[in-house]
């Protein structure tokens, strides 16, 4: 009985499959180069991880984290009206990443840590991706009305998810120690 009652506990202690798509993403952002927003994604079919993706600047060129800003005299993009952020946003990074190894995104799903700009979305919505799982919204006014439309004409879904408190201090254990030990039963 007590076996019984300790396996039943240890798989109720797993992470639901968007909470662990989710917290890949966000180790993924954890590699981000942008000064404004650091962004992890993860692209999924099959409940299998296709790619990955963060936001920074383009490969080769600086890192806006090695300079210490994104354009001279400009600490971060998110403080200019005029000039465009030089990251590569993580969605669009995940979907190169893809593409450059020749896997098909048609009819998966991202996860995100943030919500996909307008631009990303199109370029979601072109790459196959049917879903869409953000952590934190982004879009606003008269965006909303452009990323409703693509919802409205059924383009993709899009779905807002929490990780849980409960979760991630589960993952904080695992991530500051030794995972390939024998664990002792409950």
């Amino acid at each position: 009985m007590g076996l019984k009652l300790s396996m039943t506990f240890l798989e109720e202690q797993r992470p639901s499959w968007d909470e662990y798509f989710i917290m890949i993403a966000k180790l993924a952002a954890t590699r981000s180069t942008c000064l404004a927003f650091p962004v992890g994604a993860v692209i999924v079919k099959e409940k299998q991880v296709l790619a990955t993706g963060y936001n920074g600047s383009p490969s080769g060129s600086a890192h806006c984290t090695a300079q210490g800003f994104c354009y001279p005299g400009l600490d971060s993009c998110d403080t200019s009206s005029s000039l465009p952020s030089r990251a590569v946003h993580a969605e669009a990074n995940a979907i190169a990443q893809a593409a450059k190894h020749g896997i098909s995104t048609r009819g998966a799903s991202i996860y995100v840590t943030l919500e996909p700009c307008i631009s990303c979305l199109k370029l979601i919505i072109s790459a196959g991706i049917k879903e869409v799982f953000y952590e934190t919204g982004f879009n606003k006014g008269e965006k909303v009305l452009v990323r409703d439309a693509f919802l409205k004409d059924g383009l993709v879904n899009l779905t807002q998810i929490h990780l849980s408190s409960e979760t991630a201090k589960r993952a904080s254990i695992f991530l500051l120690n030794p995972t390939s030990v024998a664990r002792e039963m409950i």
